[in-house]
């Protein structure tokens, strides 16, 4: 027993002292930064070379990164209107390794302005960060200040050509409010801000500019976004596998929580807790992003670079509570967890901007925006500085990430009758090196190898061809793959349904896929016109106009399609309402529901509507299809005043009443018509040329009673009826 214990304590100890010289070495290769408001862009070697520097024609207004493929994704100072103060960008580009730039986007206007960070998605699209002017005040949102705020959006732009790019997806902070102070605004009233850390506090330190989002970054695995604010020292996590549709609500998503926050921390006091309760020491911070799930110290932890105002700079690192695609917390408690690391770094100041990367081996790369880089050991020794760097960020990369080549494979065909012969074709590029060899190994799912670049094949089933192409001078590789598939040798078919096929707009649509003819799937949807894509068996999707939806469907080498349309119905035309006398009138002619202050009013469907009360009302139209469109709140005259056309007053008595009431007409009015309306706007009596009316089968309460004479209202009272 003791020597095992010996001898574990020997394995242990040699295990410490690897993995101590590991960390105590520089990680990677290369290390990118973008000077701010330069055009230089450079790569540095862990030995301080230059290997790479960039003349790029715009000069960098906050981040950039460096791409899979050698692109850099800059931003860009573009302004436009006069939205943002610090932070404002306009334009993210994506540059060549020759200094080319192939793709540019703008998003600045009078009430939209791009700032601060960029974020580039697996399938090529880019996230953007961006201002949008909201009005705020007691009855929109229920905010205790009337004020005009830049508040934030996240749009996914999918590149179509130059200077073009298609919206995809967006989600809108004014989307996702509370407050507890004005319960008739019942879009954002909630009883208790403490219980809805889900939704930001409107009335939390509100001002123009509220939340100044400044950093960015994408999780694949959870499809997920994290955000970080400077303005309220705090990190959010939203939902990206919603639509845009579900990213407005709080319903929907991998997460069933649409566009709420699954995830804050940093500052509870923004939902009405302890500002220092979960003791994360932020003051100012920048830079929000995962620590890969590889890192040796913090896999999958968040990460914030904490300026901590007034004091050095501390990076900051804690481990969230995970649970699926949710956090676990208690609502009306602090959001855990109550415990942050501060990684020992070289002890400098920076009140704005700033960013750190989590390397592979557990050390640190710490940019102080307004100097050096520094790779620091966990144990705090440099290892490296890169003096006057002066960038916003900075990356370090492998070398294989930098230099490796970009694969591509083909087939003279991909779908041919058993036997035939076919040719596999496989090239690369490696636009870092001057003249590169290449070895090639192929491999498929049929036992196929070879080690030609372009090898011949007659295939007797479906196979999918994968080629590794290996830069021999530095051992960087890439892998492309093609599928070639046997006429008439799939059995695998797929029907495409969707339920409802017709729709109004903003309704949620079934897509259901039934394969048959093979084992395991796999799914792919897609959208014409283009915009949706899931790789659900079932999604749920809004149709924005008439489309199509295609599921392509995998089992093994076998492919099939299938494809199902969905109508879009057209809304009704949104109804106004005016007022004439006492009576609103909505400008539909049928089709009316009645409401008063967001509640429907029971009965009220007529064209017009006689408000007893004051209040915000509007009016719903419902057409032959069972669409709805809902007019704009309007603010009647408060209350019925009394009202008296006639040279001579016609008298009602008693008033309040038991049950019965009495008129006392004039001898110059032959035909007359009275209706008794309730509170709530809904007639209730009506008679012609009575003079005494019985109200006892009515409820007791307020009501009112309208005299007519050839039509015409001549007089309008209230009556109190008390049996």
């Amino acid at each position: 027993m003791r020597k095992e214990t010996i001898l574990s304590f020997i394995i242990l100890w040699a295990i410490s002292i690897n993995c101590t010289k590991v960390m105590s070495q520089k990680w990677g290769m290369y290390t990118f930064y973008a000077t701010q408001n330069t055009t230089q862009a450079k790569l540095i070697d862990t030995t301080g070379t230059t290997y790479k520097t960039w003349a790029l024609s715009s000069s960098t207004a906050y981040s950039a990164y460096l791409l899979p493929g050698d692109t850099i994704l800059q931003t860009v100072k573009y302004q436009s209107g006069s939205i943002g103060q610090g932070g404002i960008t306009g334009k993210v580009r994506k540059v060549n390794w020759a200094g080319t730039t192939v793709w540019e986007y703008a998003v600045s206007d009078a009430s939209t302005q791009m700032h601060h960070d960029v974020c580039a998605l697996p399938n090529g699209n880019v996230l953007l960060v961006c201002y949008e002017t909201k009005s705020a005040s007691p009855t929109t949102v229920g905010c205790s200040s009337t004020i005009t705020v830049w508040s934030e959006k996240i749009i996914e732009v999918k590149p179509t050509g130059a200077t073009t790019g298609t919206i995809v997806w967006e989600w809108h902070l004014w989307d996702h409010l509370c407050q507890s102070v004005y319960s008739s605004v019942t879009s954002t009233y909630v009883t208790n801000v403490s219980e809805h850390p889900e939704r930001m506090n409107v009335n939390y330190s509100i001002k123009q500019d509220w939340f100044h989002m400044n950093g960015i970054d994408y999780n694949p695995q959870l499809d997920q976004i994290m955000i970080s604010s400077h303005a309220l020292s705090e990190i959010y996590v939203i939902d990206h596998s919603t639509t845009t549709a579900q990213a407005a609500t709080h319903t929907g998503g991998n997460s069933g929580k649409g566009g709420d926050f699954l995830y804050r921390w940093g500052n509870p006091a923004t939902y009405g807790l302890s500002s220092t309760a979960n003791n994360s020491g932020f003051n100012v911070i920048h830079d929000a992003h995962w620590i890969p799930s590889t890192n040796p110290l913090y896999p999958n932890y968040m990460c914030v670079y904490n300026n901590n105002s007034g004091g050095n700079v501390k990076v900051a690192i804690w481990n969230p509570p995970y649970n699926g695609y949710n956090y676990t917390y208690t609502a009306g408690s602090i959001v855990g967890p109550t415990t942050v690391i501060n990684p020992t770094i070289p002890s400098f100041t920076a009140s704005d901007m700033g960013n750190s990367q989590q390397l592979g081996n557990g050390n640190e790369l710490v940019c102080n925006p307004g100097g050096s880089v520094f790779e620091v050991s966990p144990n705090g020794t440099t290892l490296q500085t890169i003096s006057n760097a002066k960038s916003v960020h900075a990356y370090r990369y492998e070398l294989c990430y930098v230099r490796a080549p970009i694969a591509l494979a083909s087939a003279s065909s991909t779908l041919v009758t058993s036997g035939t012969a076919v040719t596999l074709s496989s090239s690369a590029t490696s636009v870092t090196e001057s003249s590169p060899t290449y070895s090639y190994a192929w491999t498929s799912t049929s036992g196929f190898t070879s080690t030609q670049q372009n090898p011949s094949i007659s295939p007797t089933s479906n196979a999918t061809y994968t080629v590794i192409i290996t830069n021999t001078a530095i051992g960087c590789s890439d892998t492309a793959s093609v599928t070639v598939n046997i006429t008439g040798s799939s059995t695998l078919t797929v029907s495409a349904t969707a339920m409802p096929v017709n729709v109004c707009p903003g309704s949620t649509v079934q897509l259901n896929s039934t394969p048959s003819g093979g084992t395991s799937y796999t799914y792919q949807w897609t959208s014409s016109p283009a915009g949706f894509t899931s790789t659900l068996q079932n999604p749920t999707v809004v149709p924005t106009s008439n489309t199509s939806y295609t599921v392509t469907v995998t089992s093994g080498s076998d492919i099939a399609t299938n494809t199902t349309s969905v109508i879009l119905y057209s809304s009704p035309v949104t109804p106004t309402i005016s007022q004439t006398g006492n009576t609103m009138t909505s400008s539909a002619s049928s089709g009316n529901q009645w409401y008063f202050n967001n509640n429907i009013i029971q009965g009220a469907t007529g064209n017009t509507y006689t408000p007893p009360q004051a209040g915000s009302y509007q009016v719903q139209v419902t057409d032959a299809n069972g669409c709805t469109s809902i007019s704009s709140a309007y603010t009647p005259t408060v209350g019925i005043p009394e009202n008296n056309s006639l040279t001579q007053k016609i008298i009602i008595y008693p008033n309040p009443t038991q049950s019965i009431i009495n008129l006392s007409i004039p001898a110059s009015i032959n035909s007359f018509e009275t209706e008794i309306i309730n509170i709530y706007g809904k007639e209730v009596l009506k008679n012609s040329n009575q003079s005494t009316l019985n109200l006892s089968d009515l409820s007791n309460g307020i009501y009112f009673i309208m005299i007519k004479v050839d039509g015409k209202l001549v007089q309008q009272s209230k009556i109190v009826l008390n049996k």
